[in-house]
């Protein structure tokens, strides 16, 4: 007897998410969870674990951390690939595979599988993949490694699966210690690492302290291939200060002595907050690299962002609780089209979240990017429902103009199924002069990354792979150039350069001056235990004042001290900025 409408959707709308993964059912697996803190060797032992196996994947959340291993992989003469949304580097000889979580084969059968960052398990658009990866990889040994607060998820996912976890525990390798005093500016010792939650602060940052240092910058908005050369310069000592947003939290190895948060908040995409324990901790445990310094420290720029910072630092962490992001996949789509009887993506979507049933601890949801994509792509009728899922999960972002004007026009080469090349949209002929310079340039990166990653999907359309990679490297190098130059070219300091309108003067801040005095200074700054005073910068001044001969005065007639008044009071008032 067949089955009713509301019988038929109703086991479509009930998944055991276990079962959707067959290749790993069928296997014996063992789970096993590597944790600790940052610099613990927690992932340096998984991937001494992965290089034992006859074969392996390692599972990376960002391209950078993949290429990185993909890389150490290849010194220990273990043949591999690397495979990411963008790229694909295949060696017909590998025995191990580096890829993008997302980019997981969960019918490929290996030894070993290694997971990193599991704790990203949490994380609102991306938490599926590492769901998914815990679920079906299809590996004999599963290593996943990552902080104590994701224990409790990962027993609870063990006992659903109805498998093994071991776990194994590592520590510190070396101590951490939270500064007693702030570190003013000034003060700043090589080895340092700043600590901001926004890409304009981290320039408008390194434009006032590349006066007194040589100074590299990351943040998340730069291609993995310019941060990793931003960090190789400040590794290999040709830059003597980091600064750097949040994504300095995960992977990068980098010889930090001291981190200094500057601020306590941070824009999360919906308000600004205080950071979290989670944050502080992940943050400040790049500091102290094993091998290059015996201790790390942790403080602030000034007195009230370090209270917060160490209060934070001393709590726990928050536990990762379910229930776990599950998101929609083509099959289930399909489905719901087919019973629902409409290929509008946003509505399918939208019912999938509301309506999807799992079995064990998880809770189907939507990915807000996937959203927004969707309402684009169903605008255009003569899209099949399957190039409008795979469309909506296009690595972009419609804020830039930029890359909206792209999404557009790549979207209507599918309808059109006419071969599309790649066209750049700067001019890369001279470095850029402005921030919007760079900007642009960091959003034509991107711009290539999603032309790479249609590809890969649609081959016959977005065929023009070699010039695409051509021109990611010649924009990175851009971007990489750019930032070697002196930020106050790139980011102008509004307050620094206001003119008085009354005699259209310049008035400069007098720290410009004393910054270009102090510079001369740079490689005397002290390298010891943080806190004390930098004499580098105080004995230079001092004897430069005393060998100042003594100001003359002179006697001002009536209308020159009332003109002087006059221009004083309307005089903008300037902040230092070091003191």
């Amino acid at each position: 007897m067949k089955s009713s409408f509301k019988e038929q959707l109703n086991q479509i709308l009930n998944c055991d998410l276990k079962m959707t993964f067959p290749t790993a059912r069928s296997m014996k697996r063992k789970l096993y969870f590597f944790v600790g803190p940052t610099n613990s060797g927690k992932t340096y032992s998984a991937m001494q674990e992965l290089i034992k196996a006859d074969c392996g994947i390692y599972l990376a959340p960002l391209r950078l951390l993949a290429l990185e291993n993909y890389e150490f992989l290849k010194e220990n003469n273990i043949n591999s690939s690397l495979i990411t949304g963008e790229e694909e580097i295949f060696n017909e000889d590998s025995t191990h595979i580096c890829s993008t979580i997302e980019m997981i084969n969960f019918e490929l059968q290996t030894d070993v599988c290694v997971i990193d960052e599991i704790q990203m398990l949490e994380d609102s658009d991306r938490g599926w993949a590492w769901v998914n990866a815990i679920l079906g990889s299809p590996a004999s040994k599963v290593i996943m490694t990552g902080s104590v607060n994701a224990l409790d998820a990962l027993k609870q996912i063990a006992e659903y699966l109805g498998e093994e976890l071991e776990v194994v525990k590592f520590k510190r390798i070396n101590p951490l210690e939270v500064l007693a005093q702030p570190i003013p500016f000034r003060e700043l010792s090589k080895g340092t690492a700043l600590i901001a939650f926004s890409r304009r602060d981290v320039l408008d940052m390194k434009s006032k302290l590349s006066k007194y240092f040589k100074v590299s910058v990351l943040y998340g908005n730069l291609s993995p291939e310019v941060r990793k050369e931003e960090a190789k310069r400040f590794r290999d000592g040709q830059t003597d200060i980091l600064i750097a947003t949040d994504a300095i939290a995960m992977g990068l190895n980098l010889p930090i002595k001291i981190i200094l948060f500057t601020t306590d908040t941070k824009f999360d995409g919906v308000s600004s907050r205080k950071l979290t324990p989670n944050e502080v901790i992940q943050i400040s445990g790049r500091a102290g690299r094993y091998g290059h310094h015996e201790v790390g420290y942790v403080g602030a720029t000034n007195k009230n962002v370090l209270k917060h910072i160490d209060e934070m630092f001393h709590s726990p962490l928050r536990t990762i609780k379910p229930p776990f992001k599950v998101k929609a996949t083509l099959e289930q789509i399909s489905a719901f089209a087919s019973h629902l009887g409409t290929k509008d993506l946003t509505k399918i979507l939208y019912f999938f979240s509301k309506n999807m049933k799992f079995t064990g601890p998880f809770v189907a949801t939507n990915i807000s990017n996937m959203i927004e994509l969707a309402q684009i792509v169903d605008g255009k009728i003569a899209l099949k429902l399957e190039d409008k899922y795979l469309l909506a999960q296009a690595p972009t972002n419609t804020k830039s103009p930029l890359l909206k004007d792209a999404y557009f026009s790549y979207v209507n080469a599918v309808i059109s199924k006419k071969p599309c090349d790649y066209r750049l949209s700067i001019n890369i002929k001279t470095l850029a002069k402005t921030e919007l310079d760079l900007l642009k340039a960091e959003d034509e990166v991107k711009k290539i990354s999603l032309y790479l990653w249609l590809s890969y999907k649609l081959p016959e359309i977005f065929y023009d792979i070699e010039n695409a990679t051509k021109h990611r490297i010649l924009v990175n190098q851009y971007c990489e150039d750019s930032l070697k130059l002196n930020l106050k070219n790139l980011v102008p300091n509004r307050q620094n350069f206001r003119k008085d309108n009354r005699d259209g003067r310049d008035h400069r801040d007098d720290k410009e001056n004393r910054g270009r005095r102090d510079s001369k200074d740079r490689k005397n700054f002290r390298t010891n235990k943080p806190g004390g005073q930098n004499e580098s910068f105080a004995k230079k001044e001092k004897t430069e004042d005393a060998s100042r001969p003594p100001r003359k005065f002179h006697k001002d007639t009536k209308p020159q001290i009332e003109k002087r008044q006059e221009v004083k009071k309307h005089k903008i008032q300037k902040k230092e900025t070091y003191e």
